[in-house]
């Protein structure tokens, strides 16, 4: 039996759109408009991403005047992504996903 939590949040990660908006995340704050532009995305399919990534916890959110501005969940999220690269390097994994 698969645990709901864990595919729950592999879930979260393995679209592209989402994985995308982490990593650029990952660089710096951002609102829409700058993921957007970041992205070379839709606004609609930016937000509608963001609104998962902050549901499951990925992503923090600030209001800042009129804009929303998107950060990496430093506390949970961040050190994830410092393991997947550790990782990554200590087992020289390199990338096998068919290109579209």
């Amino acid at each position: 039996m698969i645990n709901n939590t864990y595919l729950s949040f592999f879930k979260t990660l393995c679209n592209e759109t989402r994985l995308s908006i982490v990593l650029l995340l990952k660089k710096k704050s951002m609102d829409v408009t700058q993921l957007v532009n970041g992205l070379n995305l839709e606004q609609s399919r930016i937000s509608h991403n963001l609104k998962c990534l902050e549901k499951n916890g990925f992503v923090n959110v600030e209001k800042k005047g009129k804009h929303r501005v998107y950060s990496l969940n430093k506390d949970t999220i961040e050190p994830i992504f410092k393991n997947i690269k550790k990782h990554t390097q200590k087992y020289n994994i390199k990338v096998c996903v068919e290109e579209k």
